[in-house]
């Protein structure tokens, strides 16, 4: 199988401007690919992971990878997919986000300034003399055809900043300065960057003048129809300092049964026939392939020792006792309302929220998994165990350890 047929295999391609040339670029040539991130917090999250992967899979497979961290773009906000403007940024938060987001790129692929190079499009943005570029760059394009793209016209309706109308073309300008200066060919992204990685081949045909292609990846869902990545306590971050390494276990330990396969696909380096195995598994065995995917997803962004304190504190939640280091921990001072610690635990969004679970019988309490059935119930000393803890379950596989204090 070449690679590209691999990249279709595990679920990465969407759409492709030439799917005959990139794949013979693929298999004949050394290429240089690039993926861009903005910095808009100090950490990606699980949204950002099959980009990630898919520049890890293009490196492994030979080729040159540029990760572009959008320190210039990041101050203008990508429209994508948002409804209302992006918060600015200052100078200060933005540099905490680029070393953050940069540290985790670096779990994905080598960055040894030949095989993969980590670049900043600050450093060409910032510089940019206003008038010039319009008289350059900005002649190229044409507002109608912007005004086209998906990502725009969704936000006409609530109303579009000129700041914003901008970013097509400075992300465009990127591709055309990479093209330039590493000889970049190809430009990947989610699918809804598929406007802007046009605008940007458009350009680079234009001024380069070069032959560059664009492929895009799938926006994934769950099998339920919802954003992957996105729990009832929020985002599913890579950093331990935002979601710990056991949280982040659970996560991917939690799917539902539908997911599996695709997401074992996406999220590890499991070859192919490891995965057609885990995914003929039935009944009961099909928590051991999502024991797997957790395991694997775990190691990637936080190693094998985090992954496998997660895998034993898991089976230890499980089994109702064991290894509590590993699980989640909440600080409370006690008594406490369970309503109030079932939401700073993050177990529950809201106290609406935590009502309707206990209404529904989702809330247990201690090793024993008492069901919780009042509302008021206030969270004492006498609840404790002999280590000065108690246990708090939403459902059978998310538990938080409330510890006094």
């Amino acid at each position: 199988m070449d690679l590209f047929d691999t990249l279709k295999a595990r679920g990465f391609v969407a759409d492709c401007t030439d799917e005959d040339a990139v794949r013979k670029l693929f298999a004949t040539e050394q290429t240089t690919i690039y993926i861009g991130f903005d910095p808009t917090a100090d950490s990606l999250h699980a949204g950002s992971l099959v980009q990630l992967m898919a520049l890890a899979h293009m490196q492994r497979a030979g080729h040159r990878v540029i990760a572009l961290v959008g320190g210039g773009t990041a101050m203008v906000g990508d429209p994508s997919g948002k409804t209302e403007l992006r918060e600015m940024l200052t100078n200060e938060k933005l540099e905490l986000n680029k070393a953050g987001i940069s540290a985790q790129i670096r779990r994905f692929i080598d960055l040894d300034g030949e095989k993969g190079i980590m670049v900043d499009n600050a450093s060409w943005l910032l510089g940019l003399n206003y008038i010039q570029f319009l008289r350059d760059v900005g002649r190229h394009f044409s507002v109608n055809r912007m005004l086209a793209a998906e990502s725009y016209k969704i936000r006409l309706e609530k109303g579009l900043s000129f700041i914003e109308f901008n970013y097509q073309i400075l992300q465009a300008y990127d591709f055309l300065e990479l093209f330039r200066r590493h000889d970049c060919r190809v430009q990947m992204g989610g699918s809804d960057q598929w406007g802007n990685i046009v605008a940007g081949l458009d350009l680079v045909r234009r001024l380069g003048p070069g032959e560059v292609y664009g492929l895009t990846s799938p926006l994934v869902m769950t099998a339920s129809g919802e954003k992957m990545g996105k729990t009832a306590a929020g985002a599913v971050w890579l950093d331990t300092a935002r979601l710990s390494a056991f949280e982040y276990f659970q996560y991917w330990r939690n799917i539902t049964d539908a997911d599996v396969g695709r997401f074992l696909r996406l999220f590890t380096f499991l070859p192919i026939p490891e995965i057609e195995a885990l995914e003929a598994l039935e009944g009961a065995g099909i928590n051991q392939a999502k024991e797997k995917l957790a395991y694997e997803a775990t190691l990637i962004v936080h190693g094998q020792d985090a992954a496998e304190q997660a895998l034993a504190g898991a089976r230890a939640a499980f089994a109702g006792g064991g290894a509590k280091t590993d699980i989640p921990t909440l600080e409370a001072s006690l008594p406490c309302p369970i309503l109030d610690l079932l939401v700073d635990s993050g177990l529950c969004k809201s106290k609406g929220d935590a009502r309707r679970q206990i209404k529904g019988g989702a809330i247990k309490l201690g090793t024993d998994k008492a069901k919780v059935t009042d509302m008021n119930l206030v969270i004492g000393p006498e609840h404790l165990d002999d280590e000065g803890s108690v246990a708090l379950w939403r459902g059978k596989k998310n538990t938080v350890r409330v510890v006094a204090v």
